[in-house]
């Protein structure tokens, strides 16, 4: 696959310029998406009883893709998931699960003010990027709240970043056997200025693919993962669903 160059530190330039990239680049990440009509907002996302606000310096951030293959696996006819996984509304590669501030240490800022609800048109405009209303107005209020006042300056942000990715071939991984070493290099090697050490997967007891997780310092730059967000080891096996 094609490598972007320099384009982890054009993306930076961007937005330190204060100019934004077109949706285009996000949309390319989908395997094919067409955003719904939205007429009404979705309902802003509501602090669960058991999670606190924290309020705390940001350290950093981390880029969270899910797979969405592998999520909607077993979530076809789910009512709750159908814009993601039925198919209506297109199918999906990796989609942006959210980009989170960070802190020193374990805990994380989230939470940090009550949310609104989205406008429809933002909803829409980023929809290619999280096909899940819900999902977004999650990200929003638990993580967007700590680094902006504004839900259009968190979005365009994500827009950047995740535009900002180069993608391996998932199909031609997927048909050979595959380590974590393995996928984070194959990762890294499709991404100037990015490294095995600075990303993080998430996968399920089966061993299936779920999420890669970048980590980002201060500037949006890829940086080596903290210590405490432990890593697979190189050898453990790591499966790819393409989907039926």
């Amino acid at each position: 696959m094609k490598k972007r160059g320099n384009y982890w530190q054009l993306s930076v330039a961007f937005m330190t310029m204060g100019f934004f990239l077109s949706s285009t680049v996000t949309e390319a990440q989908s395997y094919q998406c067409r955003a719904p009509s939205l007429s009404n907002a979705p309902p802003p996302a509501r602090k669960p009883a058991d999670e606190p606000r924290r309020i705390k310096p940001i350290s950093g951030y981390t880029l969270a893709m899910s797979w969405s293959p592998e999520f909607c696996r077993l979530r076809k006819d789910s009512p709750r998931e159908k814009t993601q996984c039925s198919g209506d509304d297109g199918s999906f590669g990796f989609i942006l699960h959210g980009l989170w501030p960070d802190a020193q240490g374990t805990s994380y800022p989230q939470w940090c003010r009550a949310a609104r609800a989205l406008p429809p048109a933002l909803v829409k405009r980023n929809f290619c990027m999280i096909p899940s209303t819900r999902l977004m107005a999650k990200e929003w209020a638990k993580h967007g709240t700590c680094m902006t006042k504004r839900p259009e300056t968190y979005f365009r942000i994500s827009r950047i970043m995740f535009g900002a990715v180069e993608f391996p071939n998932m199909d031609r991984l997927s048909r050979k056997p595959l380590t974590a070493g393995a996928f984070r290099n194959a990762f890294a090697a499709a991404n100037d200025g990015l490294r095995p050490d600075m990303m993080r997967l998430k996968v399920n007891r089966r061993g299936w693919l779920q999420e890669v997780r970048l980590c980002l310092g201060n500037s949006f730059r890829p940086r080596r993962c903290p210590v405490n967000m432990k890593a697979m080891k190189d050898d453990a096996p790591v499966k790819i669903w393409r989907g039926a």
